[in-house]
């Protein structure tokens, strides 16, 4: 296990961070609207393209993780545009 770079430290952190997230939404401990879910989301997603990028390029893997990127940042622009128009209506 030592023999790990960077990208795969970064591949594993990302998939513990996809995971907890998950759980963490399955035991109702999150919201999946909330900015925790999806930040969680998004650096998971994130180090897990790292590790294909600079690691063994696995072009499924690839397309998963960037639409989970994507989806991500999508929760979190949709959020917070949410949260500006409540704070306009009196």
């Amino acid at each position: 296990m030592s023999s790990l770079l960077w990208h795969d430290w970064c591949g594993l952190l990302g998939v513990a961070l996809v995971l907890v997230a998950f759980f963490l939404l399955q035991a109702h401990k999150l919201s999946g609207q909330g900015y925790p879910y999806q930040v969680m989301n998004l650096l998971g997603a994130f180090g897990i393209l790292l590790s294909l990028i600079f690691g063994t390029f696995n072009l499924p893997a690839f397309l998963q993780e960037m639409a989970w990127f994507l989806i991500s940042v999508y929760g979190i622009v949709r959020g917070v545009r949410t949260r500006k128009a409540a704070q306009i209506l009196p």
